[in-house]
């Protein structure tokens, strides 16, 4: 829990550092912005409030590892709900108030979270999980969205050390393999979840892992 704090606060002050100018910058998100990227991550922590106060009755269906589904379908920015973050995004025009609505509602999940029972069921998405292991499965979230937010920008501030590996963990943990060790963890994000495609080097020394990838986590 304490990790999921870390990289939320981290995420949050990398797009308190924008300039009004980065909104309008590729993101690392397929067919997104910068600014339908710091939407998405209002609807994001709006989801994490509604989670949290929705306990739930029996025993856990997912943890932190198999909260996460892979699609075999590449991400194309046209699917419904993303054309409608980008709706969202341009109506508010003015970036500072995206940016106020983010740190309004970012802040009140910050505080659900550290508040809330890491025992405790919470149901979302049909299944249930434990409030831990809810929160752990999106140190992932965050920390991949903070790669796709500086993923064009001039001298980022890259995603707390902690969360990148703990991302990667649980990265292969899906994919059942280890990422070569010369892979940093952000490398090991990157590519496994095809943001960007591995060199030739890179392919090489993934060996049979390489067929396997990319890995589209939803």
């Amino acid at each position: 829990m304490d990790l999921f704090s870390q990289s939320w606060s981290a995420l949050r002050a990398a797009v308190g550092g924008l300039r009004e100018e980065d909104f309008a910058r590729p993101s690392g998100c397929t067919g997104w912005l910068v600014r339908d990227l710091v939407c998405h991550l209002v609807i994001d922590a709006q989801d994490v409030l509604i989670t949290l106060a929705t306990p739930a009755d029996g025993e856990p269906t997912r943890d932190a590892v198999t909260y996460w589904e892979v699609s075999d379908t590449p991400p194309r920015g046209d699917d419904p709900l993303d054309a409608l973050t980008v709706r969202l995004a341009a109506a508010y025009e003015d970036p500072g108030l995206l940016m106020f609505h983010l740190d309004d509602v970012g802040s009140a999940a910050g505080r659900a979270a550290l508040l809330a029972d890491p025992a405790l069921r919470v149901g979302t998405r049909g299944e249930i999980l434990t409030v831990a292991d809810y929160l752990s499965a999106y140190v992932m979230e965050w920390t991949l969205h903070h790669l796709d937010l500086i993923a064009y920008l001039p001298d980022p501030e890259q995603p707390p050390a902690e969360g990148l590996a703990r991302s990667r963990e649980v990265l292969e943990r899906i994919a059942g393999a280890a990422f070569p060790a010369s892979f940093s963890d952000a490398d090991a994000l990157l590519v496994g979840t095809g943001r960007r495609s591995p060199t030739e080097t890179e392919r090489s020394e993934l060996g049979d892992l390489a067929a396997t990838l990319p890995l589209r986590l939803g």
